[in-house]
């Protein structure tokens, strides 16, 4: 959920710590922090607590589902605090052979000194439960972000129950099911309306399928918040917010010449419109000149559509004398794979200038793959799976990871591009876009990306810095024309006279 800005709301933080890290860390920032365990659980509950209230106040019949871990301790904790408010809850529980963690114990001791009860469900086992029609909100406090694989029978009843069923449903942490580390999920996971999410954000809840998954997310520090900001975050967290770090206002003595000459290479016999897409959406973002090498057929069209370009037939003398003009190149958009397109881009890949690699140009890379630092790659998961020779669900499975394997083959900076874009580079720098929305799922979505990095990449901005900013400027564009047209129907093109708005970002927030 996104306000008028573009931003997700809640205040969420930048900064993006793994899971694994936050459960090894906790005990140590609790006791710096002057804080036990006990007291983060409790605090955790009465967060989640009040989300649900204040999102569902009229909801009076809830059903809480508290795993065999911290993550139902939890669970307890808003189960006794619901009851206390008045409310008719109930807890299902899934028990195992071993006792609970301390601090859980408590909170479920807690929960029947209250004069709660417990439903019991044998770890391991497939049980089905009723699920009344007149509950009105669910609690999901069984899978924590230790989970690595498919929950459980027990688990995967539930979660398939709750999911199944009329009620909402509020998380705590993450969804049950759902990878805290990657996003992915082995097997059932919960589908929450809402995500309340504790101590540090986790990468899971921003990428894969986190968007189908997580809901709304909000997120509480549990008072950690000076601890964690002494910390250094793997991975940051991409927002409009953050445009104001990148593009900086122009100096009032600029002229096109320090905005930057683009060279677009692309659009053979019928893909004209991928490389005209690219260009104007290059223009668009900044970029002081930009000019056209492309199928002869399309010349004129180009022109009449968007006449500040410079428009020329591809050939081996065009493309010398544009790489010898060009500042930044931008190849792939419409190039296909025949001779035609095979021949602009061996003439360009030795080029020492920066450049963006898109569709055609990473199809042919896979089959000729080389290592360069000088360029960014912006594959789709079926591009990315081409070029490490994988299938698109091993690339799923794990974007943060394939995104780094992408950089480690092939140098340079990747754009991972999907639900929650990942962006890497070989200084190790890793972000996720938190923008964009389901309506970019349609053709010259990438084009037009690609346009905006090589407009930003023009304008001297780093390789990383172009692709971090571009992908939000590109998100934010289609969150903010979602929020006012819907998702179905979006086209690429409709994205270019928004744009403005996030490349210049001193005035994004002015206007509504």
């Amino acid at each position: 959920m996104m306000s008028d800005d573009g931003k997700r709301k809640d205040n969420l933080p930048h900064a993006v710590f793994y899971g694994e890290w936050v459960r090894r860390e906790e005990a140590s920032a609790a006791a710096e922090s002057g804080l036990s365990l006990w007291e983060l659980m409790q605090r955790a509950g009465e967060a989640a607590f009040q989300v649900a209230r204040q999102r569902y106040p009229s909801a009076r019949r809830w059903r809480v589902l508290a795993g065999h871990g911290n993550n139902g301790g939890d669970g307890y904790v808003v189960a006794s605090l619901a009851l206390r408010a008045g409310l008719e809850v109930e807890v299902i529980a899934c028990t195992r052979d071993k006792p609970l963690p301390d601090d859980a114990h408590l909170a479920r001791q807690h929960w029947l000194a209250q004069g709660g009860r417990v439903v019991e469900i044998v770890d391991g086992v497939e049980a089905a439960i009723p699920w009344p029609d007149d509950i009105d909100l669910i609690v999901d406090g069984l899978l924590g972000t230790g989970l690595s694989g498919a929950p459980r029978a027990s688990y995967a009843a539930l979660i398939t129950q709750a999911n199944a069923a009329s009620a909402p449903i509020v998380s705590l942490d993450i969804p049950s099911g759902l990878n805290a580390e990657t996003g992915a999920c082995a097997g059932v996971a919960i589908r929450a309306a809402h995500t309340v999410t504790f101590i540090a954000l986790k990468p899971g809840l921003l990428t894969g399928q986190a968007r189908e998954q997580v809901g709304q997310l909000h997120y509480c520090a549990l008072g950690l918040q000076d601890w964690l900001k002494r910390q250094t975050a793997p991975i940051q967290r991409l927002t409009a917010e953050r445009l104001t770090e990148w593009l900086l206002p122009r100096p009032a003595g600029q002229h096109k010449g320090n905005n930057g000459r683009l060279l677009v290479v692309g659009g053979s016999a019928g893909l004209g419109g991928a490389a005209l897409m690219a260009s104007d959406a290059a223009l668009h973002s900044g970029a002081g000149l930009v000019r056209v090498l492309t199928h002869k057929q399309y010349l004129s069209a180009f022109l009449t559509s968007r006449p500040e370009l410079m428009v020329q037939e591809l050939t081996a003398d065009t493309l010398r004398q544009g790489l010898e003009w060009a500042d930044v190149v931008v190849i792939g958009p419409g190039l296909g794979q025949d001779e035609w397109g095979k021949n602009a881009l061996r003439m360009t890949e030795n080029c020492n200038k920066p450049m963006l690699w898109d569709a055609d140009a990473l199809n042919l890379l896979a089959i000729n793959p080389h290592k360069r630092q000088n360029r960014v790659l912006t594959p789709h998961p079926g591009e990315a799976a081409r070029l490490l020779n994988c299938r698109v669900s091993d690339i799923e499975s794990n974007r943060l990871l394939a995104a780094r394997k992408l950089v480690k083959r092939y140098g340079g900076v990747v754009v991972l591009k999907g639900a929650g874009t990942v962006i890497a580079d070989d200084q190790e720098n890793i972000a996720i876009a938190d923008v964009g929305n389901p309506g970019m799922a349609t053709g010259g979505m990438g084009d037009v990306l690609s346009g905006i990095v090589g407009g930003l990449l023009a304008q001297k901005l780093s390789l990383y810095n172009a692709a971090c900013a571009g992908c939000v400027v590109h998100g934010a564009s289609a969150d903010w024309l979602a929020l006012r047209r819907g998702t179905r129907g979006m086209l690429a093109t409709d994205l270019l006279p928004v744009l403005f708005r996030y490349v210049n970002p001193e005035r994004m927030f002015l206007e509504k």
